[in-house]
């Protein structure tokens, strides 16, 4: 077996995680990150540990399956834990790991650029619906 130099290992792990491949597990993990019940339910638990109905509640629009299995995939991902308190009824808590808490001051910063410039790509959206509508009318 021929050994590799320490630069030739390097551009191989480089090549393993390069998301403009479609193959490439970061491809998904930027896949599952850029949903937007991710981006509201991480958001959310950056307040704190909360329960399932308490995420249904605050996240308005979102259906129980829908919120299950974005639970169950932020789990699986080392994002979010999950905690059972046995008691009548069960109680499960939902919080941030670790991991899933270095995503928060990314999504603070995209949320933040999204409310600074809502009116800019509201204008934007409003004339290229504009543009659009006179090059249908000819």
């Amino acid at each position: 077996m021929a050994t590799r130099t320490a630069s030739e290992r390097r551009a191989e792990a480089a090549r393993r995680y390069d998301a403009y491949i479609a193959s490439c597990p970061t491809r998904q993990l930027l896949d599952r990150i850029s949903d937007k019940w991710v981006t509201l339910v991480l958001s959310a638990l950056a307040d704190g540990p909360q329960r399932y109905s308490d995420l249904s509640r605050r996240i308005a629009g979102v259906s129980q399956k829908m919120l299950t299995q974005t639970l169950r995939s932020l789990e699986r991902d080392g994002l979010v834990s999950r905690t059972v308190t046995p008691s009548v009824p069960v109680r499960v808590d939902y919080t941030l790991t670790p991991l899933g808490g270095t995503l928060m001051p990314l999504l603070a910063h995209i949320k933040e650029w999204a409310e600074h410039h809502m009116d800019e790509v509201a204008a934007a959206r409003a004339g290229h619906d504009d543009a659009s509508a006179s090059a249908s009318a000819r």
